[in-house]
């Protein structure tokens, strides 16, 4: 099924961690990846240019929502995902599946989901077969098969039919993709909490050759330690020679106790919902800028920071007024600084497994963002102006 433009290598280790690099259609990207998610089409208040100006180099975009608005076929007639939002490189499409289950009100069956659409409450049949349509007529680089995301907390049954639906539908996924050759088609691990459930379709999913696999359904509810014990136990059961997918993760301490398991890629909207909500990663924690701390704070959001945001002379104090005032430029610049704290976060870590320094860069970067992110909110260094 791995066939031509689609090659992932290994470029180095350091105990589990790896860093490779995918390849595809539209272009390479590095290993470990963080992806900013676009739901409609679009990091939330951040332009093209602006998103790769973070570093990014792939970008995610969410089925469900782009099938109900404005439909898949418009956005094949003007040329498909990539020329409508203006990406020049990979993207990945998510299949649905999260979110249609966390509708409230939907029917689940070996067939597929049913539920009313959120807009004008028409009834909509999202099957594995529809799902692999919608993201054909997409066109990413990557598409992930219609799985059953199992709610925590789920008994053993409930996560054994999960697994045993999200299998079958991952069958029927690949018999319904239509563009094999320009998109790779990703497998997802479900199980909930259940290690021999993880194990049992992990094993299948592997058995069905797949170009990448995923492990899904531990940015649930689950928690730190139950997500560090369902990777670094479901992880090692993927291919060592194909990208491994940890979805919906997360806060930067997930994602280096992932990359310490042997996770490659990793999405999430945590920098730029948080960053809507005034909230700002730095190397020494988080800061909530609508904080009246902030409002002398003459110093960037992070001084370690090279973003746009950082080094463009916007202050803390700047920062906050604009929240304050309800400005758009507030989001603006504070997505720009999350995603690129990500970015740098990602390949930080990557510079770090090729040097085989892993383990010590993480704990002394964790160390450093534990001493002021342990309080509530870290104080600001304020300047009297």
């Amino acid at each position: 099924m791995s066939e031509a433009p689609f090659t992932f290598a290994l470029e180095g280790r350091d105990g589990a961690a790896r860093a490779g690099r995918f390849t595809t259609p539209h272009g390479a990207f590095r290993t470990p990846a963080f992806m900013p998610v676009g739901t409609h089409g679009a990091i939330k208040a951040m332009t093209p240019d602006q998103v790769a100006a973070t570093g990014a180099e792939i970008v995610l975009a969410n089925t469900y929502h782009l099938a109900l608005r404005p439909g898949e076929a418009l956005v094949a007639k003007l040329g498909g995902l990539h020329a409508f939002m203006r990406w020049d490189g990979p993207i990945l499409t998510d299949s649905g599946g999260f979110q249609v289950f966390s509708l409230p009100h939907k029917e689940i069956s070996d067939r597929g989901v049913r539920f009313k659409n959120e807009l004008d409450g028409t009834e909509v049949d999202l099957t594995p077969e529809r799902s692999i349509a919608i993201q054909n007529a997409l066109g990413a680089d990557i598409i992930m098969a219609f799985d059953e995301c199992t709610p925590w907390p789920a008994d053993e049954r409930l996560a054994a039919t999960g697994v045993r639906r999200t299998l079958a539908w991952t069958s029927r996924c690949l018999g319904a993709h239509a563009r094999p050759r320009d998109q790779a088609l990703f497998g997802i691990v479900q199980g909930s909490t259940y290690l021999h459930l993880r194990e049992r379709c992990a094993a299948a999913l592997v058995g069905m050759d797949l170009p990448g696999y995923a492990i899904g359904g531990v940015s649930v509810g689950e928690g730190h330690a139950e997500l560090c014990r369902i990777t670094a136990h479901t992880a090692p059961l993927l291919p060592e020679h194909k990208p491994r997918y940890l979805m919906g993760v997360g806060l930067p301490e997930d994602v280096l106790a992932a990359i310490g398991f042997g996770m490659d890629l990793f999405d999430c909207v945590i920098p730029t919902r948080y960053a809507r909500s005034a909230s700002v990663f730095t190397r020494r924690g988080r800061i909530r800028l609508s904080n009246r701390r902030y409002r002398r704070d003459a110093y960037p959001i992070d001084p370690s920071c090279d973003c746009a945001a950082c080094t463009g002379g916007f202050t803390r104090a700047y920062l906050h007024h604009l929240f304050q005032a309800n400005e758009i430029l507030s989001a603006i610049l504070a997505s720009v600084h999350n995603v690129r704290f990500y970015e740098r976060l990602v390949g930080d870590a990557r510079t770090a497994i090729l040097e085989r320094r892993f383990e010590s860069w993480r704990a002394e970067f964790l160390a450093e963002y534990a001493s002021a992110g342990a309080r509530s909110e870290p104080e600001g260094d304020e300047i009297g102006l």
